[in-house]
């Protein structure tokens, strides 16, 4: 492999165990790795941590709005990026993009509508219908023969009955890290707009996509399509600050948009003000920290997969989106899941696979959004636990 490139916001990451409040770090026993949770051990931008600081120094922090600014800075996000005119009054701020999810399903499903998805699927996306006893019903990716998840259209046409009224997705792709290409999203648009299907759009992990591949909010094909969509993302995966808790719905439809409004009424009635300072921030200044970063992730990518292809029983392909990686141990031949496996074994804490979908328990899920070193000795300790086998 060639040499690795260097990245400060990697290199330099404080003590998360003992100096801070993470998640990710403290649920987990002493002397164990954590490379599960979607949040990357790397510093926030400089940009987005002084900007921080000059809010706090305000020192005065009472209930939040978005200024003006913010709207306009995410419509110039999308129009540069992305060639999507949107406009200020489609965007709704909220806490979460599952909250988002929710506010909307709240605002406008009946308890009878059924709820399309494919699996494998980001755990709380999966748990959204069943939190509000939604009858779902599953279109699974298919695996082709070199590995690669890809969209049945036969098996999700056929999914679809008079009850199912949305359709739940997720592009890129979580926990395959598929980027759908403009002929796969016109397909789904189609399909869903023939059968009257709305579509709530995970989009979060939007502006991590890896060379050779392009990301297409599906909102952005047509009007047709975008009046039956919310896209829901944030800033939060990108710039590695989801703890701020803000994220924002795209929502070009007034039926939607009234729905999500519905649904948060009581709930959402500001957003984090520091969120919204570091969203404006990592928007406005840090597209050189992002290309930076993207550099670094992929390279981390290409290394575990070609060290993940020299173990027998492993195989992974490598995601084309996300810093996350779905790896088959199905060749292991394991009595218990792989998830414990290495958990007993290698003192690495993964995502188990059947919590992305019934199916999926030969899979673990990896964050390789960490420092290099770090991944590296996971790779060993992966490699050293399955040569004891």
């Amino acid at each position: 492999m060639k040499q690795h490139s260097r990245n400060p916001f990697f290199e330099n990451v404080p003590d998360r165990r003992n100096e801070s409040e993470s998640n990710k770090w403290r649920r987990i026993p002493e002397g164990y790795l954590p490379m599960s949770i979607a949040d990357m051990d790397c510093l926030c931008p400089t940009e987005v941590h002084d900007a921080l600081r000059k809010r706090i120094d305000h020192n005065i922090f009472g209930y939040g709005r978005a200024r003006p600014e913010l709207y306009d800075l995410i419509c110039e996000h999308y129009e540069n990026k992305y060639q999507w005119n949107i406009q200020t009054d489609w965007i709704r701020f909220s806490a979460g993009v599952i909250m988002g999810f929710n506010q909307v399903l709240d605002g406008i499903a009946a308890k009878t509508d059924r709820i399309l998805l494919q699996t494998p699927n980001y755990p709380p996306i999966l748990e959204t219908p069943r939190d509000r006893g939604l009858p779902m019903v599953d279109a699974p990716l298919v695996r082709t023969a070199e590995g690669r998840f890809e969209i049945d259209f036969d098996r999700f046409e056929a999914a679809i009955t008079p009850d199912t009224k949305f359709f739940l997705f997720s592009n890129p792709q979580n926990p395959t890290g598929r980027v759908f290409t403009k002929g796969e999203l016109e397909k789904i648009a189609e399909i869903c707009l023939r059968h009257g299907l709305y579509i709530l759009s995970d989009e979060i992990h939007q502006d991590m996509i890896y060379s050779g591949h392009t990301h297409i909010p599906i909102a952005s094909l047509d009007k047709e399509i975008a009046m039956r969509t919310a896209t829901f993302t944030a800033a939060s995966k990108t710039y590695n600050i989801a703890g701020l808790k803000c994220s924002y719905a795209i929502i070009p439809g007034p039926e939607l948009r009234e729905a999500f409004d519905r649904g948060g009424a009581g709930l959402i009635d500001s957003i984090n003000v520091l969120g919204l300072t570091a969203t404006d921030a990592a928007y406005r200044y840090c597209d050189q920290w992002l290309k930076d970063v993207m550099t670094y992730l992929e390279e981390n990518r290409d290394y575990l997969a070609e060290e993940v292809e020299k173990i027998g029983g492993m195989s992974m392909v490598k995601p084309e989106g996300t810093y996350l990686a779905w790896i088959d141990c199905g060749g292991l031949k394991l009595e218990g899941s792989p998830y414990q496996f290495f958990f007993d074994n290698a003192h690495l804490v993964l995502n188990e696979g059947s919590t992305f979908g019934k199916e999926y328990g030969n899979y673990v899920r990896l964050n390789f959004g960490c420092p290099f070193e770090t991944l590296q000795f996971a790779v060993e300790q992966i490699k050293n636990a399955v040569g004891r086998l």
